[in-house]
């Protein structure tokens, strides 16, 4: 049986929870940007991997005045250790000889002609020691994590030459409705489409790839075809209106023709109250979108969010609090997702936010959710970033 009109909490947990994680492959550092980590990134060396110069200047032993006996460059290494009273020049980043007991920085010292260096090394030495940043074995990247630049610097850093990570899920979009328009302005009682053209970006920018998408007419035949197919080659389909019991909605049907099941029917919340979450014994799964373009986006957040996440193996992240900044009716919902701007720690909702409206979303950061009825100036909420 499916979860009919769960809470908007309980429904973004049974979409984390209703997928496998995808397989596991390794790719090159260049091409990890914005893939999850599959396992566990450990450090292959101690980082730093020796004991290295902080600054340019003079590696020295013991105090000065100090001899210098030659210079050692980035990428080289000194061969003898150093004897009390002597030192050699040094460039930043470089393994510093043994015996050495700090750097004095060039703008500290000053050296004569005979080739003595004299001036006073800082508290604490100017170099790093071997391994104060990781030791070797050390997680650097917990498994879960998506691979940022700075983790796929700190993967290279430590030795790495390749990451393994979950593939990005593969989606195909379906818009259904013989009531929109794919270009023009509306007319003749025809709507422009807005949402097949917005959706591509959302997508992109929830990590996965939309392969494919395609305008389905408004009969049971034509969507049940459409959507059996979409399904054979997607790890999740997306489809737009028809969620309603409306004359013309045939989803639910179609979701029965092919097979499959309601995992989720509607969600306690406002807007996109009608959203749906199916799947197939395959393990496929369709995230089905209300018309209204606003609505869809939320429910696009409620249950296409999640379910990625499941997908990469990522943990459904806790929301974090913030205040409200206005007034916010709950419009009788149990939760109301509100677009707001964000400023600090308090949310401002935007005008223009009705269900079938992108006005206010256009400029919005992400959404205050109100789920304690009416939601008074500095009262709390919870705060989900548009991606």
């Amino acid at each position: 049986m499916p979860h009919a009109e769960p809470s908007w909490h309980e429904a973004r947990r049974i979409a984390h929870a209703c997928v496998d994680q995808l397989p596991t492959e390794h790719v090159c550092l260049r091409v990890a940007h914005g893939l999850t980590a599959a396992e566990e990134v450990r450090a292959l060396t101690p980082l730093p991997p020796t004991d290295i110069s902080a600054m340019d200047g003079w590696a020295v032993a013991g105090d000065g005045p100090w001899v210098v006996i030659g210079q050692v460059l980035a990428g080289a290494v000194w061969a003898t250790p150093l004897a009390v009273g002597q030192a050699v020049q040094i460039a930043t980043g470089t393994s510093l000889p043994r015996g050495c007991d700090g750097v004095l920085r060039s703008e500290d010292g000053l050296l004569d002609g005979s080739g003595v260096v004299r001036g006073r090394v800082r508290a604490g030495g100017d170099f790093r020691r071997k391994g104060e940043e990781a030791r070797a074995g050390e997680i650097l990247i917990p498994a879960g994590r998506v691979m940022t630049p700075a983790r796929i610097g700190l993967a290279a850093a430590s030795g790495h030459d390749t990451v393994a990570v979950r593939r990005r899920p593969i989606v195909r979009l379906l818009v259904l409705g013989d009531e929109i328009l794919a270009e023009g302005p509306a007319r003749d009682g025809r709507v422009r489409d807005s949402l097949g053209p917005q959706l591509p970006g959302w997508l992109s920018r929830l990590g996965v790839d939309l392969v494919e998408t395609v305008h389905v007419e408004d009969t049971l035949p034509a969507q049940s075809t459409a959507l059996s197919s979409a399904a054979e080659a997607a790890d999740f389909v997306v489809t737009t209106g028809g969620t309603a019991a409306g004359p013309a909605d045939h989803l639910r049907a179609a979701i029965a023709a092919t097979g499959g099941s309601l995992i989720v029917d509607q969600v306690a919340c406002r807007p996109g109250h009608p959203m749906l979450l199916a799947g197939w014994d395959s393990g496929r799964r369709l995230v089905a979108l209300p018309g209204n373009p606003l609505a869809a986006i939320v429910a696009l957040m409620t249950l296409g969010q999640p379910l990625v996440a499941g997908l990469q193996g990522r943990p459904l992240e806790p929301l974090p609090g913030l205040r409200l900044g206005a007034f916010v009716s709950s419009q009788g919902a149990k939760t109301r997702l509100v677009p707001s701007r964000r400023t600090g720690d308090r949310a401002f909702p935007m005008e223009h936010i009705g269900s079938g409206m992108l006005r206010g979303l256009a400029d919005a950061d992400g959404f205050a959710v109100v789920t304690s009825g009416e939601g008074e100036p500095g009262s709390s909420a919870e705060w989900l970033e548009l991606p």
